[in-house]
């Protein structure tokens, strides 16, 4: 009994440091635990559960999890606190659950999922000997807007994707906290991100030297994400919206958010760098000390700023699924009500309301 209880901790943990290799927490440096004035908020959690679980094999301890009326959730990185308080309400997890539980595979990957009716692979709960089944369709993305190229594979696909805006956020530009520059007008911005052809040097930043806005004169070393992350999405969509990107070299790419924040804060030349990501990911999730949040047109990302909509850059995470989808509806419904937004203002996230 003792070897056999040996050999499924031993799988269930090959399983969550490989899910941990590949996913979300891989771009987190942060302890996300529950606050020390964490409250059940939940009152009566019939509504969404797991269902009754199967043996992995005849006489095994190791039981595969059926996911009954409780969504399976995928998503972008900055959402990982959220899902991880909606099971410990609803399911009550422990914490040294929640990292198999909660294996979010980032935003572009879990809506390939979405949109090909793919399972998550690598979801367990350790401590009751559990993996969830694979075979079941992701039902929920919870994250950043889909770009339009994932829209548009899902329309392929025949999927009519429900969006339900569920907290606030900031789309915020960082640079080296030794930079002078405290903030940036949404036409500067632009200036930096796009160019103008010219014979001698080819493409060429409209702004390319901080002295043009204000600080210290240096060549201004910008940033980009990968086309297909969240972040990159909002920055073509939301921010440069008609106006294209200059395209950035391959070193000037960073392909996680983690990496984007690390090359600002301490990169050699960190001083001229800026970058784009969000402001939980940034305050919450990976923290670089050296790292300042610009202000955009003079305002400042606070609570008040993206509920009234006067900082320009207000975003909006959401919940996402394929209507007809009841499991996904039914969540989505819960996560706006004030049960629900209760839960994501305790997960440190901005509500609705």
């Amino acid at each position: 009994m003792v070897r056999i209880r040996f050999a499924i901790c031993v799988i269930c943990l090959m399983l969550l440091s490989s899910a941990l290799a590949e996913s979300s927490w891989s771009q987190i440096n942060q302890t996300v635990e529950k606050q020390e004035n964490w409250k059940q908020i939940v009152t009566d959690t019939s509504d969404f559960e797991l269902g009754e679980a199967v043996p992995y094999e005849p006489g095994s301890e190791l039981k595969i999890g059926k996911w009954g009326t409780y969504p399976s959730i995928d998503g972008s990185t900055v959402c990982v606190p959220m899902a991880m308080e909606f099971a410990r309400q609803w399911l009550g997890l422990g914490e040294e659950d929640l990292e198999g539980f909660v294996n979010f595979s980032t935003t572009p990957n879990a809506y390939d999922r979405l949109t090909e009716g793919k399972g998550n692979p690598q979801v367990t709960i350790v401590s009751r000997n559990l993996m969830m089944e694979d075979t079941h369709p992701i039902d929920l993305v919870l994250g950043t807007a889909p770009n339009a190229d994932e829209r548009n594979a899902a329309k392929a696909a025949g999927m009519n994707l429900v969006m339900v805006p569920i907290c606030y956020d900031a789309f915020i530009f960082m640079v080296n906290g030794d930079n002078p520059v405290n903030s940036l007008t949404a036409e500067q911005i632009r200036g930096i991100y796009t160019g103008t052809y010219d014979e001698v040097n080819g493409v060429e930043p409209v702004i390319d030297d901080w002295a043009e806005v204000g600080g210290i004169s240096g060549e201004i070393q910008a940033f980009q994400r990968p086309h297909g992350s969240g972040s990159q999405t909002a920055m073509e969509e939301l921010v440069m919206k008609d106006t294209p990107l200059i395209t950035a070299e391959e070193n000037m790419i960073s392909g996680g958010m983690s990496d984007a924040v690390q090359r600002i804060g301490g990169y050699n030349n960190g001083s001229d760098a800026i970058g784009y990501s969000y402001l939980y990911y940034v305050s919450s999730l990976y923290v670089e000390e050296n790292i300042k949040v610009l202000a955009i047109d003079g305002i400042e990302p606070s609570a008040k700023n993206l509920r009234s909509g006067a900082y320009p850059y207000t975003v909006c995470y959401y919940a996402v699924y394929e209507d007809g989808n009841e499991t996904a509806a039914r969540f989505a419904d819960w996560m706006t009500s004030d049960e629900g937004q209760a839960c994501i203002a305790q997960a440190g996230y901005i509500s609705l309301r």
